[in-house]
C-alpha cells in the first residue's frame, strides 16, 4: 500500500530536520506512511505524524516524532509544544510541534542525540562519542 505523501520537499523545517538528522553516523531517510524517516538499523525519527485520537488530521505535519529518555519523558509531556503521536505514541514516541514558535535547534538536536543513542547499534553509537 502506498500512503500519500504528508509533506512538501521545499518545508524549510524538514530541510533543517533532514540536515540535523543525516549527520549522525550512519543514518538514512526513508519514505515511511508518508513521512519522512530517518534511520540506522532502526528509526531514531520521523518528520510529521497524526494526533492521537484524530488520525486523519495530520496536525503534526510539520513536527519532530522522536524516541525520549524515560527519564525525561514526564518533563517533556508537560511542555505544550509536545504531543503524543498516533500509532507510534502507544510505544513512548513523542512529537514536538515545530510550528509553535520559532525551533530552538539545539534542542531538536538534543531530542535526535537522545533519540539516536536509544535507537542505533552500539558501533554507531561509538562512532557519535568519538566525534
Amino acid at each position: 500500500m502506498t500512503h500519500p505523501a504528508r509533506f512538501h520537499d521545499d518545508d524549510p523545517l524538514l530541510h533543517r530536520v533532514r540536515d540535523l538528522a543525516l549527520a549522525f553516523p550512519g543514518a538514512d531517510e526513508k519514505i515511511s506512511h508518508g513521512t519522512p524517516t530517518f534511520f540506522t538499523v532502526k528509526v531514531f525519527c520521523q518528520y510529521g505524524a497524526p494526533v492521537k485520537g484524530d488520525h486523519d488530521s495530520w496536525a503534526l505535519r510539520r513536527s519532530l516524532v522522536f524516541r525520549p529518555e524515560e527519564a525525561e519523558r514526564a518533563a517533556l509531556l508537560d511542555d505544550p509544544r509536545i504531543h503524543v503521536p498516533a500509532y507510534v505514541g502507544a510505544h513512548g514516541w513523542l512529537a514536538l510541534d515545530l510550528t509553535h514558535a520559532e525551533p530552538d535547534w539545539a534542542e531538536v538536536g538534543e531530542l535526535m542525540d537522545a533519540s539516536y543513542r536509544l535507537t542505533a547499534p552500539a558501533k554507531r553509537v561509538a562512532e557519535l562519542n568519538s566525534r
